[in-house]
């Protein structure tokens, strides 16, 4: 279904490399990807090449930033059809990853990709902010990831309490990227964050995007996260 040379060129582009396996499992994901969305509202992006580039290496665009080990772990928060967590779970299949979404369809699809493409993860049917407030996943994370989930300051809740002391939360944004860390700012303080990094890029498609990454360096406060509503009508 998809262009391989195409893949190759974009992730080349990242610095990652695929054997052929990978570059199988992308296209078995891209196809699966438009078929269940039929009946299952997973993405607007059904091109083949426009999955390479908007969906593949922007969420892939991660790894010129984190320098993945054996054996760390990373959450997915608010998946959706899998991203960044399934690409980067293709990549790096050493890196352990956890894919969270509060609406059970949307992980039938993620268990779907991961059975055809021999992948080993967990699956959580969950809201972030309840696994943030359960000792067995509160600041358990090496890393934490967001693409596309909600503003900086509201994702911040979302996420942060659930990274380790010195581990790491990635937001993948679009053009509002600078905006919205500028809105964010106090969220980042009062959760235990600090920036390390916020980088805007272009797609090969011309599209803005920007990175957001963020240090734990505290431990989030006992408060955090609060209930959803609280955290959408009242951002800190």
């Amino acid at each position: 279904m998809i262009n391989y040379d195409l893949l190759k060129e974009e992730i080349e582009k990242i610095g990652v490399e695929l054997d052929s396996y990978g570059f199988d499992r992308f296209d078995s994901y891209a196809e699966r990807l438009v078929r269940w969305n039929n009946h299952v509202n997973l993405t607007a992006i059904t091109e083949p090449d426009d999955i390479v580039i908007k969906h593949f290496a922007d969420s892939l665009y991660i790894l010129k930033y984190l320098h993945i080990s054996e054996g760390q772990s990373l959450i997915d928060i608010g998946t959706g059809a899998g991203f960044p967590g399934l690409p980067l779970l293709i990549t790096t299949p050493e890196l352990e990853v956890d894919f969270v979404d509060s609406v059970g369809k949307k992980l039938a699809f993620i268990k779907d990709v991961l059975r055809n493409a021999g992948l080993v993860a967990r699956v959580i049917h969950n809201r972030a902010e309840e696994l943030g407030n359960d000792e067995d996943y509160r600041e358990k994370y090496d890393y934490a990831a967001a693409r596309a989930v909600a503003p900086l300051n509201i994702v911040c809740e979302y996420g942060l309490p659930l990274v380790k002391l010195g581990g790491l939360f990635v937001s993948l944004k679009g053009s509002t990227g600078k905006q919205e860390l500028k809105q964010a700012e106090n969220a980042i303080k009062v959760l235990g964050g600090e920036l390390v990094k916020f980088d805007e890029y272009t797609l090969s498609n011309g599209d803005a995007r920007s990175i957001i990454i963020i240090r734990k360096i505290s431990h989030t406060p006992t408060k955090y996260p609060r209930k959803s509503k609280k955290i959408d009508t009242r951002p800190l």
